[in-house]
């Protein structure tokens, strides 16, 4: 075979009912004078059979990864044995009109200055692009392009879904547009960008999707940067704990959410963690591999004979809606392992996923359960089993790690503008609206509002209240659990939800508003500022009965009041320091210890009932007997005295 013309790569992953029609669209080219190049990304599919027969082409070259390594190194790996001048790619999902490559070379020969051609394209079924499909980058399937010394940017470098940024900017010249309809960009819901981006998709998604082990550095177009690698450089390279004399071998199942690494307060106590995930997790559903390591990963596929291997001694089941079905099929298996129910939100959405059975079935069978407040306990009461089967316990299930927060307080923002006070939302504004705003500024009280993905979807909202209220709205990015003292800390005070509630003390008429903790509580309780709430007395809120308790919190009718605090300095600053004082509260390692100490109630209460179970099996066993024995010893005379008839 002659050298080719043009090499087409094609990297490949979980698109086994994909990939024949990909690569019979380049058969079927008019130009033929090609290589293909095939790098199986380590899919656990069945690709390597469904490309066999297309072996026996010459021009076809196949190549396995033993693990995932990712886009641009597959990318990297074909352009390196490419024996073409010309470089043209053909993702296995998407696909190839007859004329494609041709319309694409021809390009190039016709513009020598030209370092770059590039198709229009068909997407989402029926619509048309002649170039970059709207705000984004021309897709790989689109594009044809001279070899180069420039390479895509691999995974130790970046991971992301703008193509722009892994590549096609490095190519120093000019790229034109043949302007033919050539090609299709296949949409299905496990397209790479899908899977990347948040808020469905996201990097816990793309984790668990690519069975990525390393740590990520990460940065879509809708959701923030992320280094992994040097967030949790600590946590993985330090040596794990010695196993405790008493120590407790854990399975958590499901998923971890935001505070994920909190779990190693329970390593650094000399127990033993083990991981069994969710599949397909949101982006705030934290799954292993887990980037800080020190939690040992079994295998979904023969999970129950992993179970039986390293014999846990509980079952710790958490903590979203989306882990329900996880947890509900291991509580079913009936493994013989004290089983922990651990729930944060929300009731409300397994109603509207269809869910609920699940979720009342995980309350009345579990060995433990374990609630994120008093109130959420009343409300669920009236759906599960009155039977005292099992033991209960109160823990916010997404308290953050202790490791992030040694630093001080910083100055308050405040002290530089008198008169006038700044408060702050860690993400959604929820409940304040922009009138709300202007009733801030009447008081002259300032909103800062961070969270740059979060105002992403804000824009109206923001734009609004920017109008209403100018020069009292502020915009800050997203900031990072280290950073959160320093940050947070020089407000005068921190929203939570803002809303009225409408229960009347009736725990049947309570809403999710009226039941949660929001995440945001602990972010500004390590902050060590007060929490601003709408004073909702003579109903039942979870957040207004625990800021009473502690001491962290105003409590207002209207932002007149909310102005009238505030002015009280004496008031604000014994606030501030009692919130300083309970920090600790809100960190996760404050309370592993009596977690600890949960599980091995729960072990005990559970070793208790099966030895109940067993001693009632084996008196009514020992009765079936002596009756056995006793019939043997006294037959019927009687009966054994009939004539039977012939």
């Amino acid at each position: 075979m002659m050298n080719p013309v043009v090499t087409v790569i094609m990297p490949t992953f979980k698109h086994e009912l994909f990939i024949k029609r990909a690569i019979a669209s380049l058969l079927a080219q008019s130009l033929t004078n090609w290589e293909l190049i095939i790098i199986n990304d380590a899919s656990p599919d069945a690709t390597a059979q469904m490309i066999h027969d297309y072996l026996q082409d010459e021009r076809i070259h196949y190549y396995t990864n033993e693990h995932n390594k990712g886009l641009g190194a597959c990318l990297n790996f074909g352009i390196s044995k490419a024996k073409g001048s010309y470089i043209a790619y053909l993702p296995s999902d998407d696909v190839y009109y007859k004329d494609h490559l041709q319309s694409l070379y021809n390009g190039l020969q016709e513009n020598q200055k030209a370092v770059l051609s590039y198709s229009s394209i068909r997407h989402f079924y029926n619509r048309k692009s002649e170039g970059i499909i709207g705000n984004t980058w021309l897709q790989l399937v689109q594009v044809m392009h001279k070899k180069t010394e420039d390479q895509w940017m691999e995974r130790n470098e970046l991971e992301s879904d703008d193509l722009n940024r892994l590549f096609w900017n490095k190519l120093k010249g000019e790229q034109i547009g043949t302007g033919q309809l050539t090609c299709e960009w296949v949409d299905h819901p496990n397209q790479r960008y899908k899977i990347m981006q948040e808020p469905v998709g996201g990097i816990n998604t793309f984790r668990s999707y690519y069975n990525v082990s390393q740590p990520l550095i990460y940065h879509t177009t809708k959701g923030n940067f992320m280094n992994e690698v040097i967030r949790y450089a600590s946590y993985r390279e330090r040596p794990a704990t010695p196993a405790a004399n008493d120590a407790l071998k854990i399975l958590l199942v499901g998923e971890l959410a935001y505070n994920a690494e909190r779990v190693l307060a329970l390593e650094e106590q000399g127990h033993k963690l083990y991981g069994l995930w969710m599949e397909q997790p949101y982006w705030y559903n934290y799954v292993g591999p887990l980037p800080f390591g020190h939690v040992e990963d079994i295998s979904k596929d023969n999970w129950q004979e992993e179970i039986k291997r390293i014999q846990p001694d509980i079952i710790y089941a958490l903590l979203n809606w989306q882990a329900v079905p996880i947890a509900h099929q291991v509580l079913k298996a009936n493994t013989g392992i004290p089983f922990v129910w651990h729930f944060k939100e929300g009731p409300f959405i397994c109603m509207e996923k269809g869910t609920w059975n699940e979720l009342i079935e995980l309350y009345n069978k579990a060995d433990g359960r374990i609630y994120t407040s008093d109130e959420m306990k009343w409300w669920l009461d009236e759906f599960t089993s009155k039977e005292k089967h099992s033991l209960d316990y109160v823990l916010d299930g997404d308290l953050p790690k202790k490791d992030w927060f040694n630093q001080p307080q910083s100055k308050l923002l405040s002290d530089s503008t008198p008169g006038e006070f700044h408060t702050v939302v860690p993400g959604r504004p929820i409940g304040l609206h922009p009138h709300n705003v202007v009733e801030l500024m009447e008081q002259k009280i300032h909103l800062h509002f961070y969270g740059d993905f979060t105002q992403g979807q804000w824009l109206q909202w923001i734009e609004k209240t920017h109008k209403m209220a100018p020069g009292y709205l502020h915009i800050h990015p997203n900031v990072d659990q280290e950073n959160w003292v320093k940050e947070f800390s020089q407000y005068d005070a921190g929203w939570l939800h803002f809303f009225k509630s409408e229960n009347n003390s009736e725990i049947r008429r309570s809403n999710w508003d009226d039941l949660n903790i929001p995440a945001r509580m602990a972010t500004l309780a390590i902050a060590g500022i007060p929490m601003l709430q709408a004073d909702n007395e003579g109903h039942i809120v979870a957040t207004q009965s625990l800021v009473k308790k502690l001491g962290i919190g105003l409590l207002f009718q209207d932002i007149e009041e909310l102005g009238q605090l505030m002015r009280n300095r004496q008031l604000m600053m014994n606030l501030r320091e009692n919130v300083w004082n309970k920090r600790e509260l809100f960190l996760f390692d404050h309370h592993a210890g009596s977690l600890v100490q949960f599980f091995r109630n729960v072990i005990a209460n559970h070793r208790n009932k099966e030895t109940a179970r067993q001693d009632t099996l084996d008196n009514l066993y020992s009765e079936i007997k002596e009756i056995q024995s006793n019939s043997r010893a006294k037959p019927d005379k009687t009966f054994h005295s009939q004539k039977l008839p012939l």
